[in-house]
């Protein structure tokens, strides 16, 4: 069974990851479409996405926890 920090710990770096990667994606395909999108509106953007991620993240991982634990 995963602790709640682990789940934090986990939930955080995968987001981490998440974040960087859709803010070099995004940038990448907003050049592409002719969106004219500064680095920083990206930044914007991509942390509220991120933020809704992170706390989906956390409560499904224990979700899952609390539903294999009752078995």
């Amino acid at each position: 069974m995963q602790t709640r920090r682990s789940s934090l710990i986990e939930a955080c770096t995968n987001i981490g990851v998440g974040f960087i990667l859709s803010l070099v994606v995004w940038q990448l395909l907003s050049e592409l479409y002719g969106y004219d999108m500064p680095l920083s509106r990206n930044f914007e953007i991509t942390t509220v996405f991120t933020v809704v991620s992170l706390v989906r993240s956390y409560y499904m991982r224990r979700a899952f926890n609390w539903m294999l634990t009752r078995k």
